[in-house]
């Protein structure tokens, strides 16, 4: 699989955003990763659908939304007209994690399934995990950027991966949170094909954004 980098968009500058993707446009295996909370899941409330739908009028690169939310149905029916490519819910936020892949299957190009820090991904079933095109392990508890990483994501990580080749499974391991060149390469090989970095990336200026971008790779 590719190596992607998914920068967080929480973490660039809002008044400039159609720059700060511009700064982007000549990286390959590049993915926005899209925060979007409602202040219920989670104590913070981020971008709301104007905002997201705008992004498809200035990048070509896919847009990679990880909803924190309670009602990931309704923010599927309401976000269906604005480009996402992946689609990425709480496992901790419903009880229909079937009947939600599948409705989401028909809006969505990719379907991923998050997990908090504290949820095993003993909790997925195998056969969803053969359904989904991607699984989310948090690093940070969600709700905000520029957490510290959690260590033991990466045991996580290579537990993941040991049941994705056991399964003959295709889904992408994501990792989102306190992601810098520091633990990229340990996460790399434990399995991981997809980095989020929000405040590692965007802590520089446009022109580094390249450089921090393939410091993960």
């Amino acid at each position: 699989m590719d190596k992607i980098v998914s920068p967080s968009l929480l973490a660039c500058d809002f008044l400039n955003l159609g720059a700060e993707l511009k700064a982007f446009d000549n990286v390959e295996d590049l993915w926005f990763h899209i925060d979007v909370m409602d202040a219920h899941f989670v104590p913070n409330l981020t971008f709301g659908h104007p905002v997201v739908k705008k992004l498809q009028t200035v990048t070509k690169k896919k847009l990679d939304a990880h909803f924190m939310v309670t009602d990931p149905t309704f923010f599927a029916d309401n976000f269906k007209d604005c480009g996402i490519h992946n689609f990425s819910f709480h496992w901790e936020a419903t009880n229909h994690h079937d009947r939600l892949i599948s409705y989401l299957k028909d809006l969505y190009p990719s379907v991923g399934i998050a997990l908090n820090p504290s949820t095993p991904i003993e909790a997925i079933p195998d056969y969803l995990l053969s359904r989904v095109d991607l699984v989310l392990l948090m690093s940070v508890n969600p709700g905000f950027g520029g957490q510290k990483f959690i260590e033991s994501t990466v045991e996580k990580t290579k537990s993941l991966n040991q049941k994705r080749e056991k399964l003959q499974a295709n889904f992408q391991i994501q990792i989102d949170g306190g992601v810098t060149n520091k633990n990229a390469m340990t996460l790399r090989d434990a399995g991981a094909n997809n980095l989020v970095a929000g405040s590692y990336i965007f802590k520089g200026q446009p022109s580094e954004y390249q450089q921090l971008a393939d410091s993960l790779r």
